[in-house]
């Protein structure tokens, strides 16, 4: 299914090849607030739920082990929104940009 048609929950149900399921529950859940809204929103909401999620991460200072589903799921989301927008390639540039000054300027991003 590509990222222009059906919905963010039926494009996430159709990845090929799908994520283990650990991953595969994690990225549901993380994803449920856009389920409804049209695939063409998909790199947005991963971005954005992948964003949201590395924020609370940083902000508390979470690296233990028990993190690791986390970090995998944000991985995920950010490497499923640029999958999402590789059939338009003149924006692939402008998108990476926007999103490495979205994800640095992350308040628990700045720590040293």
């Amino acid at each position: 299914m590509s990222a222009t048609e059906g919905s963010v929950g039926a494009w996430l149900s159709a990845l090929q090849p799908p994520p283990p399921p650990a991953l595969a529950e994690r990225l549901r859940v993380l994803l449920a607030p856009y389920a409804e809204q049209s695939a063409s929103t998909v790199a947005d909401a991963c971005l954005e739920a992948g964003e949201r999620l590395l924020d609370e991460l940083l902000a508390s200072g979470s690296t233990s082990r028990g993190t690791a589903l986390d970090l995998l799921a944000v991985d995920a989301l950010v490497t499923y929104a640029f999958q999402a927008v590789a059939d338009v390639p003149s924006n692939l540039e402008e998108r990476a940009a926007r999103a490495m000054v979205r994800i640095a300027a992350l308040p628990g991003a700045s720590r040293d």
